[in-house]
Protein backbone atom coordinates (compact mmCIF):
# COMPACT_ATOMS: atom_id res chain seq x y z
CA UNK A 1 0.00 0.00 0.00
CA UNK A 2 1.97 2.89 -1.29
CA UNK A 3 0.57 6.36 -0.97
CA UNK A 4 1.90 8.96 -3.36
CA UNK A 5 1.63 12.61 -2.63
CA UNK A 6 1.19 15.03 -5.49
CA UNK A 7 4.75 16.39 -5.13
CA UNK A 8 6.19 12.85 -4.87
CA UNK A 9 4.41 11.82 -8.05
CA UNK A 10 5.51 14.99 -9.81
CA UNK A 11 9.09 14.34 -8.62
CA UNK A 12 8.84 10.80 -10.01
CA UNK A 13 7.69 12.11 -13.39
CA UNK A 14 10.46 14.70 -13.35
CA UNK A 15 13.03 12.00 -12.54
CA UNK A 16 11.68 9.86 -15.36
CA UNK A 17 11.97 12.75 -17.80
CA UNK A 18 15.51 13.56 -16.66
CA UNK A 19 16.58 9.92 -17.03
CA UNK A 20 15.03 9.89 -20.51
CA UNK A 21 17.07 12.96 -21.46
CA UNK A 22 20.22 11.37 -20.00
CA UNK A 23 19.54 8.22 -22.03
CA UNK A 24 19.08 10.29 -25.19
CA UNK A 25 22.32 12.17 -24.52
CA UNK A 26 24.25 8.91 -24.07
CA UNK A 27 22.65 7.37 -27.16
CA UNK A 28 23.42 10.54 -29.12
CA UNK A 29 27.03 10.36 -27.99
CA UNK A 30 27.35 6.74 -29.09
CA UNK A 31 25.70 7.48 -32.44
CA UNK A 32 27.76 10.64 -32.93
CA UNK A 33 30.98 8.80 -32.18
CA UNK A 34 30.06 6.19 -34.80
CA UNK A 35 28.79 8.71 -37.37
CA UNK A 36 31.84 10.96 -37.10
CA UNK A 37 34.37 8.13 -36.98
CA UNK A 38 36.38 9.75 -39.80
CA UNK A 39 36.95 12.87 -37.65
CA UNK A 40 39.87 13.38 -35.30
CA UNK A 41 39.88 11.11 -32.25
CA UNK A 42 40.70 14.08 -30.02
CA UNK A 43 37.54 15.97 -31.04
CA UNK A 44 35.38 12.88 -30.59
CA UNK A 45 36.81 12.21 -27.13
CA UNK A 46 36.31 15.84 -26.09
CA UNK A 47 32.72 15.76 -27.34
CA UNK A 48 32.05 12.50 -25.49
CA UNK A 49 33.55 13.91 -22.28
CA UNK A 50 31.36 17.01 -22.59
CA UNK A 51 28.26 14.88 -23.16
CA UNK A 52 29.21 12.64 -20.22
CA UNK A 53 29.60 15.71 -17.99
CA UNK A 54 26.18 17.04 -19.02
CA UNK A 55 24.57 13.62 -18.55
CA UNK A 56 26.26 13.24 -15.16
CA UNK A 57 25.15 16.66 -13.97
CA UNK A 58 21.60 15.97 -15.09
CA UNK A 59 21.52 12.56 -13.43
CA UNK A 60 22.64 14.09 -10.12
CA UNK A 61 19.42 16.18 -10.16
CA UNK A 62 17.26 13.06 -9.69
CA UNK A 63 16.44 11.36 -6.39
CA UNK A 64 18.77 8.47 -7.23
CA UNK A 65 21.54 10.89 -8.18
CA UNK A 66 21.17 12.82 -4.95
CA UNK A 67 21.26 9.57 -2.98
CA UNK A 68 24.41 8.53 -4.86
CA UNK A 69 26.07 11.88 -4.12
CA UNK A 70 25.22 11.48 -0.42
CA UNK A 71 26.71 7.98 -0.47
CA UNK A 72 29.90 9.28 -2.10
CA UNK A 73 30.28 12.01 0.54
CA UNK A 74 29.69 9.54 3.38
CA UNK A 75 32.19 7.12 1.84
CA UNK A 76 34.87 9.81 1.82
CA UNK A 77 34.24 10.41 5.53
CA UNK A 78 34.54 6.68 6.24
CA UNK A 79 37.77 6.39 4.25
CA UNK A 80 39.29 9.10 6.45
CA UNK A 81 38.44 7.02 9.54
CA UNK A 82 40.29 3.93 8.29
CA UNK A 83 43.54 3.15 10.08
CA UNK A 84 45.92 2.15 7.31
CA UNK A 85 48.80 -0.24 8.08
CA UNK A 86 52.34 1.05 8.23
CA UNK A 87 54.94 0.03 5.67
CA UNK A 88 56.51 -2.39 8.16
CA UNK A 89 53.16 -4.06 8.93
CA UNK A 90 52.44 -4.43 5.22
CA UNK A 91 55.88 -5.93 4.53
CA UNK A 92 55.58 -8.39 7.44
CA UNK A 93 52.09 -9.48 6.44
CA UNK A 94 53.15 -9.96 2.82
CA UNK A 95 56.14 -12.04 3.94
CA UNK A 96 53.90 -14.25 6.10
CA UNK A 97 51.47 -14.78 3.23
CA UNK A 98 54.28 -15.72 0.81
CA UNK A 99 55.78 -18.17 3.33
CA UNK A 100 52.40 -19.82 3.95
CA UNK A 101 51.80 -20.16 0.22
CA UNK A 102 55.20 -21.84 -0.16
CA UNK A 103 54.56 -24.21 2.78
CA UNK A 104 51.12 -25.21 1.53
CA UNK A 105 52.38 -25.66 -2.02
CA UNK A 106 55.10 -28.02 -0.72
CA UNK A 107 52.52 -29.93 1.34
CA UNK A 108 50.21 -30.28 -1.65
CA UNK A 109 53.12 -31.30 -3.89
CA UNK A 110 54.10 -33.97 -1.35
CA UNK A 111 50.53 -35.29 -1.09
CA UNK A 112 50.22 -35.33 -4.86
CA UNK A 113 53.49 -37.24 -5.20
CA UNK A 114 52.48 -39.72 -2.48
CA UNK A 115 49.04 -40.35 -3.98
CA UNK A 116 50.54 -40.66 -7.44
CA UNK A 117 53.02 -43.27 -6.15
CA UNK A 118 50.22 -45.17 -4.33
CA UNK A 119 48.00 -45.24 -7.43
CA UNK A 120 50.84 -46.31 -9.73
CA UNK A 121 51.78 -49.07 -7.25
CA UNK A 122 48.19 -50.35 -7.00
CA UNK A 123 47.55 -50.21 -10.73
CA UNK A 124 50.93 -51.70 -11.48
Amino acid sequence: MSTHTESGQSQSITDWLVWSVVTLIVAGGVFGNWYYQDQSLLFRVLALLALAAVAGLLSFQTNQGKALWTLIKESRVEIRRVVWPTRQETTQTTFIVVMLVLVFSLVLWGLDSLLSWVVSTVIG
